[in-house]
């Protein structure tokens, strides 16, 4: 039987923007999802996929172009999945993440909340990441240029980012305007190496190839960490490749290397093998207080770190004003990864406990206590879940303060009704997914009424905004 033939929209004006980087725009009561527009274009949609309530769609023709669009500074605008916003000027992008966190908090937590506070704009809007991995394949995504030359002129070997929805497409990257130099220059010169070599990357369908990863770590204190992940024990190639990055780039202060025999990719269970350097590198944070003591922070190869560490400083600090702490609180940091929110907080109270399911996050908690000579700091690595419990509290006291910076998936139900149990008188919730937050909140509003709302931006030209609130308990 032939498809069913898919709808196709006329002069349809984009209405918002929308979840993921796409725009909306509404045909009757239809909810239509479009990439890589910005709202006040006129636009012809070819459906794609559609469900009951709504569809995603593209746009293929462009019969009006919005005023608030801009032109796109990165030539992968538009194949890349990355910067998906980066049509839209900065100020409109804050505005319509502004809007993105009162439309979830009216609609999925449906509780009042106060008038949210203007969004805190990021110093930088390019060079702003610490971190990007890059992908080896042997499966380049081709442009139109590439397909018009004959196949053995077509080069299939890439190193980039991932094509989004193909997890075995590789977009081979020119310029990547999210991390500052050297960055793009050692990829480019890692990869030029590879292809002189002749050397195989790697396929994820076949499992087949030499070359598999590339990480790249930096700081503010420009220490810079290069991981290169092999996907088999060569060690002549293995010795060629580390030599020639470590003599080439001598601002690397940590260069590791990994070999990963598994058919994922995931690497926080291989061993890192030191080729030259340290293993970790240093983040260096400002207090939260004028006058306070500077904190620094070790980041292993595989440890979290906010990856925008400028604006991580103004994250934190939010969530610190927000607790507006008297010094004798007892507080404790659920998901708290690698100890950085505790340690940010610990000199300004009498006691603050954390909490991380990830036991490697929690020696790199331990490690920065003891490297900014913290002493009222504890630690404990579990489920929260199963964790956070009667006993729990018992032991370490009933909290004042509650911070909480859970994964995009928010808190555990379970997590969520411990907090409503153990009943501190403020709990300040960081999060990366207000959709999530939003339902959190909702599940606590009985006995806490949302007193502030401070967004933050992490992620100039994408859609993702963090976001602060403070609940305070009911009286």
């Amino acid at each position: 039987m032939p498809r069913r033939q898919l709808p196709f929209f006329e002069n349809v004006t984009i209405l918002d923007a929308g979840a993921e980087g796409k725009a909306v725009a509404r045909v009757n009561d239809l909810v239509v999802f479009v990439p890589f527009c910005v709202p006040g274009d006129v636009v012809d949609i070819q459906v794609i996929s559609k469900r009951k309530s709504y569809c995603e769609g593209k746009a293929v023709k462009f019969h009006h172009y919005s005023e608030l669009r801009v032109e796109p500074f990165c030539e992968h605008f538009g194949t890349c999945g990355g910067c998906r916003w980066q049509n839209l000027s900065y100020e409109q992008q804050l505005k319509y993440k502004q809007k993105q966190i009162d439309d979830h908090f009216t609609r999925i937590g449906k509780f009042s909340f106060p008038a949210i506070l203007p969004i805190l704009a990021s110093p930088l809007e390019t060079g702003y990441r610490n971190k990007l991995e890059y992908t080896f394949s042997d499966r380049r995504w081709l442009n139109a240029d590439d397909m018009a030359l004959p196949d053995d002129q077509r080069q299939s070997n890439g190193l980039g980012f991932h094509i989004p929805t193909l997890f075995d497409r590789v977009l081979d990257i020119k310029h990547c305007y999210h991390q500052p130099e050297p960055s793009n220059a050692i990829r480019l010169a890692v990869r030029d190496f590879t292809l002189q070599k002749g050397w195989s990357f790697y396929n994820p369908r076949s499992h087949e190839g030499f070359m598999r990863n590339l990480l790249i770590r930096n700081t503010l204190t420009d220490d810079w960490m290069v991981i290169v992940v092999f996907a088999y024990d060569a060690k002549e190639e293995i010795t060629q490749l580390m030599t020639f990055i470590a003599e080439s780039f001598l601002q690397i202060t940590s260069l590791i290397y990994v070999v990963n025999t598994k058919q994922n990719d995931v690497i926080t269970d291989q061993e890192m093998l030191i080729w030259k350097g340290e293993p970790f590198i240093t983040e260096s944070m400002d207090a939260p207080v004028e006058g306070g003591k500077k904190l620094q922070f070790r980041i292993g190869p595989v440890s979290f770190y906010q990856t925008n560490p400028l604006q991580a400083y103004y994250l934190y600090k939010t969530a610190f004003e927000l607790a507006d702490f008297k010094g004798d609180e007892l507080v404790y940091d659920l998901y708290c990864g690698t100890g950085t929110i505790t340690n940010f907080v610990a000199p300004y109270v009498k006691k603050a406990v954390g909490v991380e399911y990830v036991p490697s996050a929690i020696d790199d908690a331990h490690t920065n206590s003891e490297l900014n000579l913290i002493d009222n700091t504890v630690f404990f690595a579990g489920d929260l879940a199963k964790v956070l419990n009667v006993e729990f509290v018992q032991q370490n006291g009933r909290p004042d303060v509650i911070i909480t910076d859970p994964p995009r998936s928010g808190m555990h139900e379970n997590v969520v009704k411990q907090i409503l149990q153990i009943e501190p008188q403020k709990v300040v919730y960081v999060s990366c997914n207000t959709a999530t937050q939003a339902r959190d909140i909702a599940l606590m509003i009985e006995k806490y009424e949302v007193t502030a709302v401070q967004p933050v931006d992490m992620f100039p030209h994408t859609h993702h905004v963090e976001n602060v609130v403070l609940l305070t308990r009911r009286k």
